[in-house]
Parts: C-alpha cells; sequence; structure tokens
C-alpha cells in the first residue's frame, strides 16, 4: 500500500513539473463581447501538427491543459470571425503558465486600418441559446427594447402588447446575464433600443438559472466598449401627427430623448444616463356581449364602440461605477430611479342596450343606450441600488456575489362613469377605485466557478430572493347626492410574502466533438398570502410553500464545423404575481369586474427540444429546433358570470379571473435562417409552429365561500413569422422591410384572431457616421389592410358570449436623429428594476 502511495505522488510529481497549461480569453473586438464555444485550436510549430483543441466557456475563457515543453502556435476561431494566430508560444519548465490574454475576433473577413466593413451577422447559434446582433432589427432604432426582440424567431407580441416565446407569456429577463423579477413588458418598456448591444434567448436554461420562466430567458446585452475614453451620446425622436385620427379626443403624442455618457479608464468605468420618453397609442375598441340569466329566463345584449387609446410616460435617471483595482478583483456599484405613468382611456358608447324573455326570443323588456367613460391610470415609481463584486483566483477559479434592494411604490386610480347618450346630462352611476401598492424587494447570489476535472468545469451557488408587497384598495361610489361612499365589499388590503432559497451545481465541459451541461438546482419557496376586506376585523391567511428539485441538461454533437446536433432539458416554474392573487374585484370598465384567485398555485413546466445548425458560410445559416413543452397548473384569464353578494346575476357585467385551468402541451417546430440574395440584399426570417392544447378544469370562489367548477378544453394549432429584408444603398445608408405575422391562437375559453404589422425604414448617416437619421413608418396600412388590429372572442355555452376588436394606430411615421460626440465606444451598463416591474 505504501508503495502504490509513493508511486500515485511520484507520478503527480512528474504530471507538476512536465506538463504546462496555456490560457487565454477570446472575444468580439467591436464590443468586448466574450464568445462563448469559440475555438482555440494548438498546433506544433515546427510540423504544424494539431496537438490539441477546446472551446471557450461563457466567459469567454479557454485552459488548454497537460501541455509538454516546446513551441507551439494557437488558433482562434468561431463561426463568422475571421480566426486569429498567436505564434511563438514557449513552454517550458521556466514557463509553465502561459496566459495569451484577450485574444480580439473581427467579424467578416476584411479588416481596415481604420474602420470594419464586414457586415455582422444577425444570428448566432450555441449550444445553448441563439444570440441575435440588435443593430441588424432597423425598424427598433429609436424605439425600446420590445421592438428590437419582436423581430426574432418564436417571439410575438399581440394587439394588447403581450409578449410570447413560442408562445408561453411567461419568460425571464436578464440584463447582462443578471436575473430580474420584473414584470416583462415592463422591463423592455424601459430599455432604449439604442442601448442594446445584442439579445440571447435561451429557451432550456442551466440549473445556475432562476427556473423562472415557461418560455425561457432573454438576455439583454447593452452595449460595451474597448478603450479607455469618455463617450457621449444624444438621441432624439420625433412622431409626424396621426394619418388616421380614430376620432380620439386628443392627438396622440410621440417624441422623446436619451442621453448617455460614459468614461472609462485601466480602473474606473463610469456610467450615466437619463431618458424621457411620451409613446402614446390611439385606437378604437369594438365590442359585443350577451349574457343569459338562466333563473330569471332574461337574455341580455350590449353592443359597444368608442376610443380606446394610452398616453405613455417615462422618465428616469440612472448611474453605474465599476472599479477594476487589479486583474483578480472587480466591484460594480449602480443606482437607478424613474417614473412610469400609463393613461388607459376608455370611452365607450353602448348603443341599443336591450334584453328579452324568454331566452332567444324577439320579445324586448327595454332598450336603450349609454355612454361610458373609463379612465385607468397606472404609476409606478422605482428606486433600486445594487452591489457587486467578483475576484478571480490564479487558478482562473472565479468567486461572485451580488446584492439588490428595490422600492416601488405602484398604484393609481380608475375612474368608471355611466352617463346618458347623446345628451350627457343624466348620471346613472359613478365609481372611484384606487390602490397603494409599496414594494420591496432583496435578492443576494454567491456564485463560485471553478475546474477541478480535466472533463469540465464546476459552477455551484446559492440565491436568496424576499419580496414583501402590500396592498390598499379602496373602491367608491357616488350616492344621489354625488358624495361617493365607500364600497366596502370591494375594498380590501392584502400582503404577499415570499421568501426563496436556492443552491445549485452544474458540470460543463467539452471533448472532441462534444459538449455538454449537466445541473441540479434545489429551490425552498415559503408564500404567505393575507386580505381582508376593510369591512373585516380578522385577515384570511393562504399560505404555499415547497422543496423541489430543477434539474437540466444539454448536449451537442458536431458533425463537422458547419453541422450541429443537439438536445436538451429543462425544469421550470412560473411565480404567481400579487396582481393575479387579489381576490377582490376591482370595476376594469363597464361590463367587467377583474380579480385574481388567493389559492392561486405556480405553474411548473418541462420542456425537451431537439435541434439542428447549419453554417453555409460566415453570411448565411439556418437553424432547426423541435420541442415539447407541458405545463402543470396553467394560469388562465378567464370568464364567469359576475353575481351580487344574494347571489343573484348581474345582467350586462362579466367577472374576469385569473386562474389555475389544468394541464397544457405545446408541440412545436421553430425555423430560421439568414441568407443574402446578392451582395447588398440581406434577409433574416425565423417562423415557429405548434399545436398547443389546454385540458382540465378551474375552479371559481364566491365571496360567500361556495365554489362553482368549470371544465376547460381548448385545442389549435398556431404559427408565426418574422420577415428582416435589407437592402445597402451604399455603405452609410440602408432600407429595411419587416413584417411580424401571428395567427389565430386558442385561450381556455375562445381565440385571438391573426396579428400583424408591416413596417419600413430608411437609414442613413452623415458626418463621418456620427449623426444617423432613421425614419420609420410604423404599421403599414394605408386603407388596405387589417394592420395593427386583433379581436379576442371568449364564451361559455348557454352562459355568455364576448367579442372584442381591438384597433389602434396604423400608417405612424416617427423620426429618429443620434449624435455621438465622440467614437470611443460605449461602455455604458445599467441596473434594472427587479420587483416592481413584474407588479407593473
Amino acid at each position: 500500500m505504501k508503495l502504490m502511495k509513493l508511486l500515485v505522488i511520484f507520478l503527480l510529481l512528474i504530471t507538476q513539473f512536465t506538463f504546462a497549461q496555456i490560457t487565454g480569453k477570446i472575444q468580439d473586438t467591436s464590443d468586448n463581447y466574450p464568445l462563448e464555444y469559440a475555438t482555440a485550436a494548438l498546433y506544433n510549430q515546427a510540423d504544424k501538427s494539431l496537438v490539441t483543441g477546446v472551446v471557450t466557456n461563457i466567459d469567454g475563457v479557454f485552459i488548454i491543459e497537460n501541455i509538454k515543453n516546446g513551441r507551439y502556435y494557437l488558433e482562434a476561431s468561431f463561426v463568422g470571425y475571421t480566426t486569429k494566430i498567436i505564434n511563438n508560444i514557449v513552454v517550458s519548465k521556466a514557463n509553465r503558465r502561459v496566459d495569451l490574454g484577450i485574444i480580439n475576433l473581427v467579424l467578416g473577413n476584411q479588416l481596415n486600418e481604420v474602420e470594419i466593413t464586414a457586415e455582422r451577422s444577425t444570428m448566432i447559434n450555441k449550444i445553448d441559446r441563439q444570440v441575435f446582433d440588435s443593430k441588424n432589427f432597423q425598424s427598433s432604432q429609436g424605439g425600446n427594447a420590445t421592438d428590437v426582440i419582436k423581430n426574432l424567431p418564436s417571439v410575438t407580441v399581440d394587439g394588447l402588447g403581450d409578449i410570447s416565446v413560442r408562445g408561453s407569456k411567461g419568460f425571464a429577463i436578464l440584463i447582462n446575464g443578471k436575473p430580474t423579477q420584473g414584470d416583462a413588458s415592463a422591463i423592455l418598456a424601459q430599455l432604449p433600443a439604442n442601448a442594446l448591444e445584442k439579445v440571447e434567448i435561451i429557451t432550456a436554461p442551466s440549473a445556475k438559472y432562476d427556473p423562472e420562466g415557461k418560455g425561457g430567458i432573454l438576455n439583454i446585452i447593452t452595449k460595451k466598449g474597448a478603450t479607455n475614453g469618455t463617450f457621449a451620446q444624444v438621441s432624439i425622436r420625433g412622431g409626424f401627427p396621426s394619418i388616421e385620427p380614430y376620432d380620439t379626443q386628443v392627438a396622440a403624442q410621440r417624441y422623446g430623448a436619451d442621453a448617455t455618457i460614459n468614461t472609462k479608464t485601466d480602473k474606473w468605468n463610469l456610467s450615466f444616463g437619463t431618458s424621457y420618453q411620451r409613446n402614446d397609442k390611439t385606437g378604437r375598441r369594438e365590442g359585443e356581449l350577451w349574457i343569459n340569466n338562466i333563473d330569471e329566463g332574461k337574455q341580455t345584449f350590449s353592443p359597444s364602440d368608442g376610443e380606446r387609446s394610452f398616453d405613455d410616460v417615462n422618465y428616469n435617471g440612472r448611474f453605474t461605477v465599476d472599479f477594476t483595482p487589479s486583474e483578480s478583483d472587480e466591484f460594480s456599484v449602480g443606482f437607478f430611479a424613474g417614473k412610469h405613468t400609463v393613461d388607459r382611456l376608455a370611452d365607450i358608447t353602448y348603443f341599443d342596450n336591450h334584453a328579452v324573455s324568454p331566452i332567444d326570443s324577439n320579445n324586448r323588456l327595454y332598450t336603450f343606450s349609454y355612454y361610458n367613460h373609463n379612465l385607468r391610470t397606472r404609476k409606478g415609481d422605482f428606486v433600486l441600488g445594487s452591489f457587486d463584486y467578483a475576484h478571480t483566483f490564479n487558478d482562473k477559479s472565479k468567486l461572485a456575489t451580488s446584492f439588490l434592494y428595490e422600492y416601488t411604490f405602484l398604484g393609481g386610480p380608475t375612474y368608471n362613469d355611466n352617463v346618458d347618450t347623446p345628451a350627457y346630462n343624466t348620471i346613472y352611476q359613478a365609481e372611484y377605485n384606487t390602490n397603494d401598492n409599496p414594494l420591496h424587494g432583496v435578492r443576494f447570489n454567491l456564485d463560485y466557478k471553478w475546474k477541478p476535472l480535466s472533463f469540465g468545469a464546476i459552477e455551484t451557488g446559492y440565491q436568496f430572493r424576499n419580496i414583501d408587497h402590500e396592498g390598499k384598495f379602496v373602491y367608491e361610489r357616488a350616492d344621489d347626492g354625488g358624495d361617493f361612499i365607500i364600497v366596502p365589499e370591494f375594498s380590501s388590503n392584502i400582503n404577499l410574502k415570499r421568501t426563496i432559497h436556492s443552491a445549485y451545481a452544474q458540470l460543463t465541459g467539452a471533448k472532441a466533438k462534444w459538449d455538454y451541461a449537466a445541473g441540479l438546482r434545489l429551490e425552498s419557496m415559503d408564500r404567505t398570502y393575507t386580505e381582508a376586506l376593510v369591512s373585516e376585523a380578522t385577515e384570511n391567511e393562504y399560505n404555499y410553500d415547497f422543496v423541489k428539485l430543477f434539474p437540466s441538461a444539454s448536449l451537442q454533437y458536431a458533425v463537422n464545423e458547419e453541422t450541429k446536433i443537439k438536445a436538451a432539458y429543462s425544469k421550470r416554474v412560473e411565480r404567481t404575481t400579487t396582481l393575479k392573487m387579489n381576490s377582490f374585484a376591482e370595476r376594469e370598465h363597464s361590463e367587467t369586474f377583474e380579480q385574481g384567485d388567493n389559492r392561486l398555485l405556480p405553474e411548473f413546466i418541462d420542456l425537451v427540444e431537439l435541434g439542428i445548425t447549419k453554417d453555409f458560410n460566415s453570411k448565411s445559416s439556418a437553424y432547426a429546433t423541435a420541442y415539447y413543452r407541458h405545463v402543470n397548473n396553467v394560469i388562465n384569464r378567464v370568464n364567469t358570470l359576475a353575481y351580487e353578494t344574494n347571489g343573484v346575476v348581474i345582467d350586462s357585467i362579466l367577472n374576469r379571473v385569473y386562474s389555475n385551468v389544468g394541464k397544457s402541451k405545446a408541440v412545436g417546430l421553430e425555423l430560421g435562417t439568414q441568407f443574402k440574395v446578392q451582395d447588398k440584399w440581406s434577409n433574416f426570417i425565423g417562423a415557429n409552429i405548434y399545436n398547443y392544447n389546454i385540458d382540465g378544469e378551474f375552479v371559481f370562489r364566491h365571496r360567500d365561500g361556495s365554489e362553482k367548477t368549470y371544465e376547460v378544453s381548448s385545442n389549435n394549432t398556431i404559427y408565426s413569422f418574422n420577415i428582416n429584408s435589407t437592402y445597402s444603398f451604399w455603405k452609410n445608408a440602408t432600407a429595411q422591410f419587416s413584417f411580424n405575422y401571428l395567427s389565430e391562437s386558442n385561450t381556455a375559453q375562445g381565440q385571438d384572431s391573426r396579428f400583424y404589422s408591416p413596417n419600413l425604414t430608411l437609414k442613413k448617416s452623415f458626418l463621418d457616421n456620427q449623426l444617423t437619421a432613421i425614419l420609420q413608418w410604423q404599421n403599414i396600412d394605408m386603407g388596405l389592410l387589417d394592420s395593427n388590429e386583433q379581436s379576442i372572442a371568449t364564451s361559455r355555452t348557454n352562459e355568455f358570449y364576448t367579442y372584442t376588436n381591438y384597433v389602434y394606430e396604423v400608417d405612424m411615421v416617427t423620426l429618429n436623429l443620434t449624435y455621438t460626440f465622440n467614437k470611443v465606444k460605449n461602455k455604458s451598463k445599467f441596473i434594472e428594476s427587479e420587483f416592481g416591474k413584474r407588479e407593473f
């Protein structure tokens, strides 16, 4: 036994003093973006023979181990980039650890001493994600991040502005790889498109990521730079007068400005930014509703038509300070404060309202018309700060920690008035409800990464998240004298507290033609929700907790340099928000109450996918991914009949409820390709087709404690596609046509119609590319199409039918101007709201 131990020690000593290690980092030269899965191939300098090869990790870092003494050269390469050769690498007894530092790769194959003239690829495929260059979507410039991502394969934005990935509205947002908990649409609306560098879609995330989001993760990469100096940029945007007025009371206003200044030295990186955006949307709402009151044998009809517009104002200021005292240590402090206000005006005329008895007869009981003024204001004030620290050890292992605190104040009133029409003299009903919702959120991360094994790196970490969200809801109704009196059955106090502890371990590696990753995340969640009407002395408390494992795995095989096959599995969760748990009704508009479910369960998701990618050359590629997604506890917004406290059906109002409705399955195929028809004409097309099935039931709980169960069964095949076609007239002038289409889709109780939007963009640069002008024609219609229009229908046999058609503004023309004061690359990066925007 002693002899064996001595032999092992002897072999270890030989390894230690005979073999060496070569390390380095491969990144994009234009923006310092690390190139994950780039190839580092080591060759013998004498006979040019291949010694070994590895791929880079997520940070662009590679480690080549067990290298004998000798002289070598290294080739660094990545699809779409020019290969770079590092010569005269010497390994000797005196030089056992060779660090090649940063290796910058250039996109394309033409490099001029002054500027890079090669065209950037729109899409790059990696083992666990697709990476898209945001600058190639010209129709988004001057807008926000939503305008960028709606062009990506499998991403759709419907008529209500809801964003979906592969048909799922639940997905997580990362900003520069850091998690957020805000509502995805609100987060993306806060980010100027001009600030985006790349967008990554991670449909089957690994265990190191929070499992939030049934549609996966969108990682927004903001612009960074490569050189020291000061960068300053100012952008302004102005919209031309509306071509189609839609008979709105006030014309839409669209204008804005944002400014960024960034100063970078060897050790410091200071970023300051401010933005003001006014982005109104005008339009109309056409509707039809009928309700059957079986108990009274009566049927009520409510056709309607009128204005539905949005006034959207958003302004903020933020700064980030990064300090790098050495190659081993990095510090970062960030602060953000902003205000966001959205006024949704729905001034609707309900004409020819009538009731018949018996049901389906022509015997009218009454006929009348009225006008409904409904103004809903949603406010969100955000203040948050963050601190990050990372340390890299001599063996290239890395310890990172992050802390974020957020305070958000949400709220806003809703005015709902029913008056006679067309005289507008008599007030039938006047209601007012408001709410104050302060939110406190905390997140802490601790992550460690090292490579103790020859076949892979180990990543481990711990995360703590806590949210405390209060709500005070006041509902008032005017009496005959015009005084507003509180309505106790609709006025309430609520509180949601949720604490999450999670830990993960993951192995990532590569060998020969295989890339692989496997991990396991353990999460413990405790949720306490309390609520009480203002008239009640005691609170009702609802607790829910779980301890669950969230496994993940991915595998990729390189058939050759151009073709790769990959497979992945990921288990996810979609958590509930306070809005969807508030079981007390809120008057959404004249014909609708809206409420949540205090026992709402989170959704649990299993995703499996199998795909192939093919690179034809540096400008052309294609991919196809087949996927299967299974969801338990599906959350849908469903309609039921509304009841008085005594159980009597309200003839003209539906109850809109967030509820678990059972299980869903989606089986689909995602496709994407980029290609050039000719040298000046490039195209990018993405498509998704899937079959979506919902099967189960939901329970509606009345305030008196009684329950009613409704069955749910729905099935449909849905498809979408996004097209971007760009023609370059010369190097600083382009035209781009984009087209986004979403087919008819099914919901738990009905269907949404198709929705599409064509856009045309003209871009021209001046003054040695310091000034860029972009003229956008959005939602092209010209009275010939039905652009930017979508209808939603729901029904339940023998109970109700509702149809709403949303018609939003078309033929909008906007001019965007951006001026850069110098040519130092922007390295600005800012923190974003983690908790409050999800509720907003």
